[in-house]
């Protein structure tokens, strides 16, 4: 397993690193559209719609995405959408982890299905907007997200379980603590202050620039916190269809949404945060 694994990190990124770093962001944008089509592939399968459905579903994301492409949206900073998205996933992601497991099938399942795919669709936009803005800054976002899942694995197995009697969310994902979502904040928060210090076009030197010092650390903490909503709901979602993975398609990583899950909210929160 730890070897499927090492293998699969190895190839994916001597595949999108070359892309990350050249000139021009359309190799990136390209990649990264591959990989959102493939997580709506697996959407349409954890929510039973089938082969053809969920080919289906990949289609229409490809759609969406290459018509806000040849629509010139990745150009645009789009102030009022990223607001909205931003909303929308706050609300959602706390009343979805409010209703649990059970609360999931409740929901119809075309708006199930529709909502998935506009999640994946902003959140292509959101990295192929941020990887026009630059790479650092693209790059600034991703390890906020990173460094909050790293920190909080190592600090949940220091000191998960000796401050907080209760677990995060037992009956979704058992293995997470309240001391580990501490951690990853701690991490996020710590790495900031490192990455603004040395300057640069990074999301920490806007967000200093355009809301000062504490504004930074409070939005960085939001985000760290708004990374953890989204793979709650991943793993939410997969209990309900009972599966351990989205699929199969990274050996040793499950699948892509498995992979990026706590990026679909992260990524559209980010640009609404620097677009204030």
């Amino acid at each position: 397993m730890l070897k499927q694994r090492v293998i699969t990190a190895i190839v994916l990124l001597a595949i999108l690193l070359p892309a990350l770093f050249y000139q021009n962001p359309l190799p990136f944008c390209g990649l990264a559209l591959l990989m959102i089509v493939a997580g709506a592939w697996e959407w349409g399968r954890l929510n039973a719609f089938g082969q053809a459905g969920s080919l289906g579903l990949s289609t229409t994301c490809v759609l969406a995405c290459g018509l806000s492409w040849y629509g010139g949206l990745l150009e645009k900073p789009l102030p009022l959408l990223w607001a909205s998205v931003g909303a929308v996933w706050v609300l959602a992601g706390g009343w979805l982890l409010r209703t649990g497991v059970a609360g999931w099938p409740r929901i119809p399942k075309m708006l199930r299905l529709i909502g998935g795919l506009i999640a994946l669709w902003l959140a292509w936009l959101a990295i192929a907007r941020a990887r026009v803005m630059g790479i650092e800054f693209l790059l600034s976002i991703l390890m906020l997200v990173w460094v909050a899942d790293i920190s909080a694995y190592f600090a949940g197995r220091a000191l998960g379980g000796r401050f907080s009697k209760g677990k995060l969310a037992p009956s979704i994902s058992p293995g997470k603590s309240w001391e580990g979502v501490w951690g990853g904040m701690t991490g996020v928060v710590l790495m900031s202050l490192a990455w603004t210090a040395a300057g640069g076009n990074s999301l920490y030197s806007l967000l200093v620039q355009h809301h000062g010092m504490a504004l930074m650390l409070l939005a960085v903490v939001f985000l760290a916190a708004m990374s953890v909503v989204g793979d709650l709901v991943e793993s939410l979602i997969k209990r309900s269809a009972g599966v351990k993975d989205s699929s199969g398609l990274l050996p040793g990583h499950g699948g892509v949404l498995d992979r990026v899950d706590a990026l679909l909210p992260a990524l559209p929160l980010a640009m609404m945060l620097v677009n204030l």
